[in-house]
């Protein structure tokens, strides 16, 4: 299968998702992570320019780390908005290249409103991607693929319905969140968190409740025609 992680920014695929990233690209899936927002705004120091191209390549590393291959759309942070058509068509272009069976994207109620609305876009474009009159660089697909939500940060309003066993997959998805530096290094250095243990520490929450060491918790998007018979997850 393809599959597509769709991220706002580009470290939050490997925070809510990177261990089934891995699980996938290991079992010989080929595996997108696209990321919206180019994390321009993250930091107190770094001037948005020059932070947009740290964050790229740290997104390019960190993919490699979990066998996958990256993609931006290169939005400004805070100016994610699903209603934007342009933004929403190069979403759409993405889906089309990596001609998707399957989509993890971000819940579309979480902490902050970017987040919110790539998980908005990554919904419609999947849609309105088989659409033949609507042309893009790509041809039109046939597929609805399904759409999975993956955790918000903490874990806080989320319930998931479906958990994946990232037990052996753990520490590589630590090595792609290590990967952002330009994060990781601020928040402990910034605001005291130590944000790699902050990731652990969540995932261990999740297999303490799906009875294994480390898990990473999703609900799927339930609309027509989306539902599948078979197991999606790794």
């Amino acid at each position: 299968m393809n599959i597509l992680g769709i991220g706002c920014h580009p470290d939050d695929l490997e925070i809510s998702c990177g261990g089934s990233l891995a699980k996938y690209a290991k079992q010989g899936h080929k595996v997108f992570m696209c990321h919206i927002a180019n994390g321009n705004m993250g930091h107190v120091v770094i001037e948005p320019d020059e932070l947009n191209r740290i964050r790229t390549k740290e997104a390019e590393n960190a993919a490699k780390v979990l066998g996958a291959e990256a993609v931006s759309i290169d939005v400004g942070d805070a100016m994610v908005e699903a209603s934007d058509k342009t933004v929403r068509n190069k979403v759409l272009e993405v889906i089309r290249y990596t001609k998707a069976d399957v989509i993890i994207t971000h819940n579309t109620y979480d902490y902050m409103r970017d987040h919110e609305q790539a998980g908005a876009l990554a919904c419609d474009a999947s849609f309105i991607a088989t659409l033949p009159h609507l042309l893009t660089e790509s041809r039109y697909t046939t597929n609805f693929p399904p759409v999975f939500f993956m955790d918000t940060l903490a874990g806080i309003n989320f319930i998931p319905t479906e958990y994946v066993n990232i037990t052996e997959e753990i520490e590589q998805k630590l090595e792609a969140v290590n990967c952002h530096a330009s994060q990781v290094v601020w928040m402990r250095e910034h605001d005291g968190i130590d944000f790699l243990d902050f990731v652990r520490t969540c995932n261990k929450y999740r297999g303490l409740q799906s009875n294994c060491a480390y898990a990473e918790g999703f609900r799927q998007y339930a609309a027509w025609p989306r539902f599948r018979t078979q197991r999606l997850l790794p």
